[in-house]
């Protein structure tokens, strides 16, 4: 009989999370098996399971954010080994073992924990995708390429929601691209921390966008032409919408709600941050070449992070926790080992 661990499943759409037994895959080529110690939770997650959106195969198991021990590489794997500490962006990361591609996948620095990696995949992700993507994103210079520098420097950008998982990776990034000024909405409570990940101007989450405009206006007079929405509810939509300037482009996490018009020329894109898509793939493979190094050199901060108990079954409670709003400025991670 294979060897079997330990998942969380969902069972069938809208259903409820279950856990059970099922078989530890192989590694085919380009792949690792990890034994996953740190898995992230994300609003992703909950909405999935509310709505049924992105899956078409039950039973399911959820879950991008992977930290873990390589146990088995693939065919064709030349740069991990059994027993590295990595991080990827892969799928079914709520149970104890994975398969994750090596090209999205990354060693961990001896500086950070399993919990604090398991922060990074898919936040950092789906910011750099918004940000960089030309498919999916505002199509800026990454600046990890030989081309990149300058290009964006004493350019404003807006981040909205700079306290959440993409928010904060956003103005990493943000920072990264030499952006100045980097403006960001969040919570008062969290002022301290956007501003630690790279933020040079801090306002209230709760300002309208004509308060907002108008601040914004006291502290520079160039034209925004990217509004990188992280929070991507109708309500900020609108608000990032008005302080976008003619031909500027409005990065969203989510569907739009507000309409592209094409007397301004600005555009609205809703990033998609899934490595398996193909047009993502060249992206994702240079951005996750230098992971493993913005880690070690602190250039990238993983997020706050808080630990649930009880393994896989603590997953459950701490979505709903999500779904309920009740999570600010951290990032919920589960111990799949731990499972009872």
């Amino acid at each position: 009989m294979s060897p079997q661990q330990k998942a969380l499943f969902l069972p069938k759409k809208q259903g409820n999370f279950e856990i059970g037994s099922r078989t530890i895959p192989s590694p085919g080529a380009g792949q690792l098996l990890v034994k996953i110690q740190s898995a992230a939770l994300n609003p992703i997650d909950y909405k999935i399971k509310d709505t049924g959106m992105f899956v078409t195969d039950y039973p399911a198991i959820l879950g991008n954010d992977i930290a873990g021990i390589v146990e088995e590489v693939g065919e064709g794997v030349n740069n991990f080994r059994k027993g590295d500490r990595v991080l990827a962006h892969g799928k079914s990361a709520f149970q104890q073992y994975t398969l994750t591609v090596a090209s999205f996948t990354a060693k961990i620095p001896s500086s950070e924990s399993f919990d604090s990696a398991a922060t990074v995949p898919l936040g950092l992700d789906t910011a750099l995708m918004g940000l960089y993507g030309n498919h999916f994103g505002a199509g800026i210079t990454p600046p990890w390429t030989k081309s990149a520098s300058g290009h964006e420097s004493n350019k404003p950008i807006v981040i909205l929601g700079g306290s959440s998982s993409v928010g904060s990776y956003a103005i990493q990034l943000a920072r990264l691209s030499e952006f100045y000024p980097i403006i960001t909405t969040a919570s008062p409570s969290n002022e301290e921390l956007v501003r630690n990940y790279g933020a040079t101007h801090f306002f209230d989450r709760n300002l309208s966008g004509k308060q907002l405009k108008a601040a914004i206006s006291r502290i520079t007079d160039s034209p925004i032409g990217i509004v990188y929405d992280a929070i991507s509810l109708p309500e900020t939509q609108s608000v990032a919408w008005e302080l976008l300037a003619n031909n500027g482009t409005l990065v969203l996490t989510v569907s739009a709600s507000v309409k592209e018009d094409e007397g301004k020329g600005r555009k609205v894109i809703q990033t998609l941050a899934s490595p398996s898509v193909p047009q993502n793939q060249e992206l994702y493979r240079s951005s996750w070449a230098v992971v493993e190094q913005w880690l070690s050199e602190g250039t990238i901060q993983p997020n706050k992070y808080e630990v649930l108990p009880n393994g896989l079954e603590g997953i459950i409670g701490g979505l709903e926790r999500m779904r309920l709003g009740q999570v600010s400025g951290a990032k919920l991670v589960a111990h799949p080992q731990e499972t009872q």
